[in-house]
This record gives C-alpha cells, structure tokens and sequence, in this order.
C-alpha cells in the first residue's frame, strides 16, 4: 500500500504530467481562465486518463504483445482515446450543457492531449501492473486537474491586478505558469 501512495505522491507533485513534463498545455492555457471550466476540465481528464489508461493497458498486455503487434500501439490507442472523449462530450451535451459551452473546442482537444497518450505510454514504458496503471492514470490526472485549478485561481486574481500592456492575456499566463512550474519543481527532491 505504501508503494502505491509512493508512486500517487510522485505522479501529482514530484513529476506532474503538466508542469514538470509540460505534456498538455494547450487545453491548460485555453480553459484556466475561468475556475468552473477548469475544474469541469479537470474531471473530464481524470475520466478519461483513467479508463484510458485502463483500456490501453489491458489491450497492450493481451492483444498487442500476444500477437506481436506492438506497432499498432499508437494507433490502437488514438482510437481508445478517441472513443472515450467522444463519450465524454455527448455526456456534457446532453447533461451539463452550460459546462460543454465553456470548455468549447477544449473538449475535442483531449483527444489529441498529449499528456493523455502520454501518460498510457509512460504505464506501458515503465511496465506498470493494471493497478500501478491505474493508480498512475488517477494520480497524473489529477495533478493535471491540480494544477489547472491553481493556475485558474491565480489567472482569475490576475484579471483584478493591473498588468502592463505588453504582458496582458497569454503572455502574463504563460509567466505565471513559468512560476508555478518552478514551485513544483521544489517537490523534484521529496521521492
């Protein structure tokens, strides 16, 4: 149990998927400038990494390394991806509509979010057991979702501080990310 807690701890602060490997930063910058989006952002990462992870493992183990078809991985696994935000948006559509609106073209875009296909290689690359995979796949989910929701809360303080002209919108968000990068890389030391 303690080695699980271990590899969580590790997954949301010591090397999170966004700040410390800097793998999803587009739907990171386009949907933390409000908090509601981004926490709606964050839950759909979390389902979708998860079952992802869970997926893509179990047809890396019995169909791809069986058959020797390891060079469809990126392939299958799109497709898995793929499949799963398609779920996840007519689920929002049909029961959180507002929240579908807000994250707009975001949503479609977790489809080709590198930090989850990321994530689903690192589990096959380090040849994680499906319950490391799974505790992985939850755990860089949510210092994904972690992260989005700080960095909402610090870019909606942002709108109330005056900020010189050359640095309004993107470029005060992406020095505030600089910073927040650096305050998780004080965590690089802990595992």
């Amino acid at each position: 149990m303690g080695d699980y807690i271990l590899l969580a701890i590790s997954c949301v602060l010591v090397n999170n998927i966004l700040l410390a490997q800097y793998l999803g930063c587009c739907p990171f910058m386009g949907t933390s400038k409000k908090m509601e989006t981004a926490i709606g952002m964050g839950m759909a990462v979390i389902f979708v990494l998860v079952m992802a992870g869970a997926i893509t493992w179990l047809i890396e183990a019995y169909v791809l390394k069986p058959f020797n078809l390891e060079y469809l991985r990126t392939i299958a696994f799109i497709l898995v991806i793929a499949s799963l935000v398609q779920f996840v948006e007519m689920f929002l559509r049909k029961s959180i509509p507002a929240l579908y609106k807000g994250l707009g073209i975001f949503l479609p875009l977790i489809t080709t979010n590198c930090a989850v296909m990321g994530v689903c290689l690192i589990n096959i690359n380090e040849e994680y057991t499906f319950v490391q995979s799974l505790v992985t796949s939850f755990s860089y989910a949510t210092g994904f979702g972690l992260a989005l929701v700080l960095f909402a809360g610090v870019r909606e303080r942002i709108l109330l501080a005056r900020v010189p002209k050359p640095l309004e919108d993107t470029a005060i968000g992406l020095v505030t990310a600089g910073m927040l990068s650096l305050a998780f890389f004080a965590f690089k030391g802990m595992v």
